[in-house]
């Protein structure tokens, strides 16, 4: 029988240990920590996706439901801090900017006791490569302080998932100097698991029609992200990236009522480590 010659078998057994190293890597967790550009992005990340309050909780009759609609800015991330330092050095700067405005739907119901239930679901429909099936709730416990001054504490939690091109979108395929050219589309999943609490003090303004807020709270950041991509050799990289973050916010915001059961707001919501995002709003109130 011919056997290799010693050269030929090296370079194969080397090529076996590169490939076995890389599948252990991308079968790994990574946990980098909280000044990484993988934390930062996480944290700009959680901030639209956070389940603010909107003006806090409901001053009302118990049973009484209603609807919101709510658009929230997803602030940029620059090119530098989508660039990772630690779960993928050397790596072009990831996709984290598919989208410009994240909608949410919500409902809610005021309960007995000054309580309110709030929860909102966004389905699994994939807009430009980007696919939520994304749950939000809370619940708030509301004092009128007066007749024009409420205050509102509440809990809050964001979980569910998002699907998404993160790692490896399609201008990096095309590109020769990335580890993802000649690969497939990436299909990375990433769940924001955010959860807090916070206290609102809300003024109702001449007859009450304007309603000015402001308030403060903490969140708590689980974020859990995982690559699904297959490279040209037809290697998958399932790599997971875990962090842990804890995060002050504050928030403020406008609600006009122009009749007893529609309201128009916005806010301004933020966490000052990370960054600040805009929300407009419409409530309607259904019985």
């Amino acid at each position: 029988m011919n056997r290799a010659p010693a050269g030929m078998r090296l370079l194969a057994g080397a090529g076996a240990m590169t490939a076995s190293l890389a599948t252990a890597h991308a079968q790994g967790t990574c946990r980098p920590p909280d000044d990484s550009n993988e934390a930062q992005v996480f944290g700009i990340q959680s901030v639209p996706l956070a389940y603010s309050g909107l003006g806090g909780g409901a001053v009302d009759r118990p049973g009484r439901v209603w609807a919101v609609l709510e658009l929230s800015y997803l602030p940029s991330i620059d090119s530098v801090t989508r660039t990772p330092t630690i779960c993928r050095p050397g790596k072009p700067a990831e996709n984290t900017n598919p989208i410009d405005v994240f909608p949410r739907p919500r409902v809610g119901l005021v309960l007995p006791y000054h309580f309110s239930l709030e929860a909102s679901w966004i389905p699994p429909v994939r807009v430009n490569g980007v696919r939520a099936n994304l749950f939000g709730v809370s619940l708030a416990w509301t004092h009128a302080a007066g007749r024009t001054v409420s205050v509102a504490f509440r809990a809050h939690g964001t979980f569910g998932e998002i699907r998404a091109p993160v790692t490896c979108d399609d201008d990096a395929l095309g590109d020769p100097a990335s580890e993802c050219f000649g690969g497939t589309k990436s299909d990375d999943r990433y769940r924001p698991n955010i959860f807090g609490v916070d206290a609102t003090v809300a003024l109702a303004l001449g007859s009450g029609r304007w309603r000015p807020y402001v308030g403060g709270g903490y969140n708590r950041l689980e974020p859990r992200f995982q690559v699904h991509f297959v490279n040209s050799a037809g290697q998958l990289d399932d790599t997971r990236v875990e962090v842990g973050l804890n995060r002050g916010t504050v928030f403020g915001g406008l609600q006009w009522l122009p009749n007893g059961w529609l309201v128009v707001g916005g806010e301004a919501y933020a966490a000052p480590a990370d960054a600040v995002t805009g929300r407009a709003f419409l409530r309607a109130y259904l019985n």
